[in-house]
């Protein structure tokens, strides 16, 4: 199908469905792999695919995530381009040893001899109480391990983008779909070679107040509460990182050389998750940029529970992320006062 030049109207998960649908139909190489595939998946998140490719490339799988994935390993090693979705992120967990050893690291200890070309899709996140196995945000786990790429989109035209980005890519790709943003609508062009490419932030919101990097379901949470905090004068920069690895640090330290100050938010657990690495590093390397600590705000370092209403308590909300906004700023000012004070102070500090 060619390209007409439009913009289609397309859910977040229609539009990683449309991404895969273009990318078998340019490059015979490409295909599915899934629990119930040829029946559209979970969600029917692959609708209508097996209708037009057949059998032989959309390929029912057992619930078996361990052979899952070991079998796009071989198939990628035979020269295959495997697309496999595993439902659900957390059980991403059962093949552990194909993705983080295998998929990561088979390219490098056969001395490049092969690519490893392949696409594992994990959706993640709360799902309105879906429970403590379906609904957690593991994606700190590739970011753990070398060899592969990650993924997270915001908005339905980055998910279709960047899928197509993650299908011709000849290394390993983890490609966290986001359970909270599936059913979100929005414009996405039907150009089938317009590519999102990897390691470039999108600039959702400028602004020179605080720097708030972000990604996935918490990008629309943050642009809801730049919205609020703009009343009082509050400008907030909203960075959708869009991809973890490669990660574009280049953006986030331009944005924090002239806001002063960080704030990094996202669904997943506080502990030792992606915003501990993204502070840090800003601390290691942008510390004389800021005015101020840098600022998280995380899901609860809790297991999720399977009611909606409590889930709810678990993951930032726009009210969280609006107050810790304040914060920063009211940190700005209090030190701003005493060091006036200090400076009227006849050399009080001297």
């Amino acid at each position: 199908m060619s390209s007409t030049g439009e913009m289609l109207t397309l859910t977040y998960r229609a539009a990683i469905d449309h991404a895969i649908a273009e990318e078998m139909r340019r490059d015979p190489e490409v295909f599915l792999m899934g629990q119930m595939a040829t029946g559209g998946g979970h969600f029917a998140a692959e609708r209508g695919l097996s209708d037009e490719f057949g059998t032989q490339r959309v390929r029912n799988t057992t619930i078996n995530e361990a052979f899952m994935a070991g079998c796009a390993v071989g198939a990628a090693v035979a020269g295959m381009k495997p697309i496999v979705n595993m439902g659900f992120g957390d059980f991403g967990l059962i093949a552990g040893d194909e993705i983080y050893q295998k998929l990561a690291k088979w390219r490098y200890m056969h001395g490049g001899k092969f690519i490893v070309s392949a696409v594992v899709i994990l959706p993640c996140g709360s799902l309105g109480g879906a429970g403590p196995e379906h609904s957690s945000s593991l994606e700190v786990f590739g970011m753990h391990s070398p060899g592969l790429k990650v993924v997270m989109p915001s908005t339905p035209a980055d998910a279709k983008g960047l899928m197509k980005m993650a299908i011709r890519d000849p290394n390993p790709v983890l490609f966290h779909s986001v359970n909270m943003l599936s059913s979100v609508l929005g414009p996405v062009s039907d150009d089938p070679e317009l590519l999102v490419p990897f390691g470039k932030a999108a600039r959702r919101r400028t602004g020179n107040s605080i720097s708030v990097i972000t990604y996935g379901s918490m990008v629309p949470l943050c642009l809801d509460a730049a919205t609020r905090l703009a009343l009082d004068g509050i400008e907030l920069e909203v960075i959708d990182l869009r991809t973890l690895v490669p990660l574009d640090w280049e953006t986030i330290f331009e944005s924090v050389s002239r806001t002063h100050r960080a704030m990094v938010v996202h669904e997943a657990v506080r502990t030792a998750g992606v915003g501990a690495e993204i502070a840090a590093r800003i601390q290691e390397e942008a510390f004389f940029d800021l005015a101020c600590p840098v600022a998280r705000v995380a899901g609860k370092d809790t297991i999720r529970p399977q009611t909606a209403r409590l889930e709810a308590y678990c993951i930032p909300c726009v009210d969280e992320i609006e107050q810790a906004a304040r914060r920063l700023m009211s940190i700005q000012r209090e030190r701003a006062r005493t060091a006036l004070l200090g400076d009227s102070g006849g050399g009080a500090h001297a």
